[in-house]
């Protein structure tokens, strides 16, 4: 039991590392940055996952380490995008045990889509329907942390949006005519 209570403190302890680097990442208006501290934000998920023992999540967030390096270097490509998209089905389909595996494998696809071939506020709405489905996750998982870290994430990215879309419109005004 003493096992069960550790691997639980240190699955919410590594939460909150992940929930630290993903509020930072949401906040920023530049895409570069948010890619970097998402890199880190969910090699930090994988390993909380993999404490609670939910092995689809934890498979597609160390994926997702992957794919946020690609994307960075490699925007728009169709190819890699399909191939990131078979790679995230390949791991859900070797680690599945059920329906609680979900919400995790449909957040990974909309976050791939949502990353290679988006940009600005549309990236953004992705990966905010990205964020709802890895709540989901988080609460089938036990995951406290990590579902307060994706709640938030979801808020800061829809708050990130608000202030891109008042920026957009304080450089470009509507005309008078």
């Amino acid at each position: 039991m003493e096992e069960i209570g550790l691997r639980w403190l240190l699955g919410q302890g590594v939460s909150l590392v992940a929930l630290t680097l993903c509020i930072v990442a949401f906040a920023s208006k530049r895409d570069d940055r948010l890619f970097v501290l998402l890199l880190f934000a969910n090699v930090a998920f994988a390993a909380q996952f993999a404490l609670f023992e939910s092995w689809v999540a934890a498979g597609i967030s160390a994926l997702i380490v992957l794919r946020i390096a690609l994307v960075r270097r490699f925007r728009r490509n169709r190819a890699l995008m399909l191939g990131m998209l078979l790679a995230t089905l390949a791991v859900a389909a070797l680690t599945w045990s059920g329906p609680r595996d979900i919400p995790a494998l449909a957040a990974g696809l909309l976050g791939t889509y949502g990353m290679f071939m988006l940009s600005g506020i549309p990236m953004r709405l992705a990966l905010a329907g990205a964020a709802l489905c890895w709540v989901a996750s988080n609460v089938l998982a036990g995951s406290i942390g990590g579902t307060v870290a994706e709640s938030l994430i979801f808020l800061t990215n829809v708050f990130t949006m608000l202030r891109l879309r008042r920026d957009a419109r304080v450089q470009y005004p509507a005309s008078e005519t």
